[in-house]
């Protein structure tokens, strides 16, 4: 099993997740983030003062897949996420040691 994490924008969450649900990818948790990267930010003037914004809003996608899913899932995410311009994002996969499913106990 391997945990796929993939930082996108918050924009693309909807394409993403349709991507995902075509792919029969349904189990994924998704949080909220700020973060900085190649897209470097942007300033703005906010009463009269300037002020620069290097956090930038971005969602946190995660899912667990078994070995077989990874490059569809991969696939899914990147369809969904792209545009082309810095700032789409990036995926993450990690090896998943052990899981256990709350409800039955069925290890994973």
């Amino acid at each position: 099993m391997k945990l796929i994490i993939a930082y996108i924008r918050p924009e693309l969450l909807q394409e993403v997740k349709t991507k995902l649900y075509a792919a029969e990818l349904f189990s994924l948790s998704v949080t909220n983030v700020l973060g900085a990267g190649r897209q470097k930010g942007y300033t703005e003037v906010y009463r009269g003062v300037q002020t620069e914004v290097n956090l930038l809003k971005k969602v946190r996608v995660e899912l667990g897949v078994p070995e077989d899913k990874v490059e569809v899932a991969i696939e899914a995410i990147s369809q969904g996420a792209k545009t082309g311009q810095t700032g789409d994002g990036v995926i993450f996969v990690l090896d998943v040691v052990s899981s256990q499913r709350i409800r039955t106990g069925e290890s994973m």
